[in-house]
């Protein structure tokens, strides 16, 4: 889970016993009579990392309510940021197989342990899930905004494969796909936490556009650990978008700013998959540096777009929450 500074203690502990009811609320939803699905429930909940969505879905509600720390404990709520985080995580098992990733989270994914067959099936049941719970919320606005919010995804993904081994993949629609597969989900847990408490349109708007730059810069960052990650830091398989032909933000901007030589070089060391020869390129020049750079700033962005609300203390926590998003190494 993500750490919360000393500074916070007020939220800390009450954000904490949210959580922990966020989580067995996932847990009780996807249960099953069955010990097979049973076994793969169990094994998918060793998933959850950060809970970066869940705690941005608390802490936005928590910042619309004025700081209310009853808020935390609404069975409503917390459904809610349960559902987020289902979602998440179905979108995590399906990666998985099209990555062909055989770690997660420091274990084994479940298409290494058991076949794509059975992990794109239990994709599939997380996302059934998530949409049932949602409907025991009993806010159809809700579930409508998030089946638009996982179309949104879902096109993302399928913008991304189309563009595989695309080495004229631009900045413009690099960013689109990011903000499609990634940044809408985020974008979402601050709109609808906010939603959720009865917050006015402005200000739900706001949380929503702080999350989804915050989306922006985790998959950049994200982007980055995977050309020069530690696996045993980062805890899953990484070297993967260039195993499978995905062009990132580094990758982009150095063939974009490149002379003939070093064009040439990147080239050829991404068909030939050189992770080595194509990490080496990017730490000669400035594109990983650059890279981080545009990550900071979709942060700065995303918190002057809270700066004018009064949240108190949680736009102090949302604040340091944005900084996490980048000054991480897993």
């Amino acid at each position: 889970m993500i750490e919360i500074d000393a500074r916070h203690e007020r939220i800390a502990l009450p954000l904490a016993e949210a959580l922990r009811g966020v989580e067995a609320i996932f847990e009780s939803q996807i249960a099953s009579e069955f010990p097979a699905v049973e076994s793969l429930a169990r094994h998918v909940a060793r998933y959850r990392g950060k809970m970066l969505r869940p705690t941005l879905t608390l802490l936005s509600g928590l910042a619309a309510a004025r700081g209310d720390l009853a808020v935390l404990k609404r069975d409503d709520l917390q459904r809610l940021a349960a559902v987020v985080e289902m979602i998440h995580m179905a979108t995590l098992v399906h990666d998985d197989v099209l990555d062909e990733a055989d770690d997660r989270r420091g274990g084994a994914t479940v298409n290494r342990l058991n076949g794509n067959e059975t992990a794109v099936m239990l994709g599939d049941y997380l996302i059934s899930n998530a949409f049932h719970l949602s409907a025991t919320i009993g806010d159809a606005d809700l579930t409508e905004r998030l089946g638009r919010v996982t179309n949104t995804l879902c096109e993302g993904e399928l913008v991304q494969l189309h563009h595989r081994d695309d080495l004229g993949l631009d900045f413009p629609t690099y960013l689109e796909i990011v903000r499609r597969k990634t940044a809408v989900l985020v974008g979402a847990c601050g709109r609808l936490g906010a939603r959720m408490v009865g917050a006015d349109e402005a200000v739900a708007e706001a949380l929503g556009t702080f999350g989804e730059r915050l989306g922006i810069a985790f998959q950049v960052r994200d982007d980055i650990l995977d050309l020069e990650g530690d696996p045993e830091v980062v805890g899953k398989t990484v070297g993967r978008d260039l195993a499978k032909g995905k062009l990132t933000l580094p990758m982009i901007l150095l063939l974009d700013g490149a002379d003939a030589a070093t064009f040439g070089a990147a080239v050829e060391a991404f068909r030939a998959r050189n992770a080595e020869g194509v990490l080496r390129l990017l730490q000669t020049g400035d594109a990983i540096e650059r890279s981080l750079e545009f990550a900071v700033s979709q942060v700065r962005v995303g918190t002057e777009a809270i700066g004018g609300c009064d949240f108190g203390d949680t736009g102090d926590l949302l604040r340091d929450l944005a900084d996490a998003v980048v000054d991480r190494d897993r």
